[in-house]
């Protein structure tokens, strides 16, 4: 059966990167009336696996809805809430959302990881248990992250998947990879232009005045 290529493949184990099944304090979904306007108006999380040989790291990131861009991500051997107060504190340097919308994995309802939020001012969004509608966004930037980079890898410790991970979000996703949504653009170069578009208007309006 091996030589005829009849033997049942091996089913790989995949861990689950979220556990709603918790008492900690969740949140109904804000967002999905909401149409972003600007940059930094809506961000999406989610958490994704990254196959070590051995075992896995953990992937989390933070997209912003206007721009397509990640805006905060973190690898890690453990998906504990650290990861994504990682992922949290580098998107921060960049500015601060309105609203942050997640699933109700334990990541995102931990207690310290509300409170940071709720000090921001920044508004808490959740999916619905069992709804993958309801994260579509992180979700399909996961999938994009394991199809064109994590498949054709083969990492052999955390900082070589921390590295890789890191360039192909920084250096092809956010810089070359283009969206129909933005006019066929990169995330970067959609916001340079929205950014300076805003300021012309608000010269313009001066200038009137």
């Amino acid at each position: 059966m091996d030589e005829c290529g009849l033997k049942q493949k091996r089913r790989y184990y995949k861990p689950r990167t979220t556990d709603s099944r918790h008492k900690m304090r969740v949140f109904p979904n804000l967002i999905k009336v909401i149409v972003p306007c600007f940059p930094h108006h809506v961000w999406v999380g989610d958490i994704t696996y990254v196959r070590l040989p051995g075992g896995f790291c953990y992937a989390a990131i933070l997209l912003d809805l206007f721009t397509r861009k990640v805006v905060g991500y973190a690898v890690a051997l453990s998906m504990d809430a650290r990861l994504v107060h990682a992922a949290l504190d580098m998107a921060l340097l960049s500015g601060v959302s309105r609203f942050h919308h997640s699933d109700r994995g334990g990541q995102y309802c931990e207690k310290e990881y509300v409170a940071r939020l709720e000090k921001l001012g920044t508004k808490i969004s959740m999916a619905e248990t069992g709804v993958s509608v309801d994260n579509p966004f992180a979700e399909s930037f996961n999938r994009t992250l394991k199809v064109e980079e994590v498949y054709l890898r083969d990492y052999q410790n955390l900082e070589e998947a921390k590295c890789s991970v890191g360039d192909f979000i920084e250096k092809i996703y956010n810089a070359k990879r283009l969206h129909s949504s933005l006019g066929y653009l990169p995330p970067i170069e959609f916001e340079e232009l929205w950014k300076s578009r805003q300021l012309q208007k608000n010269n313009n309006a001066l200038v009137q005045h």
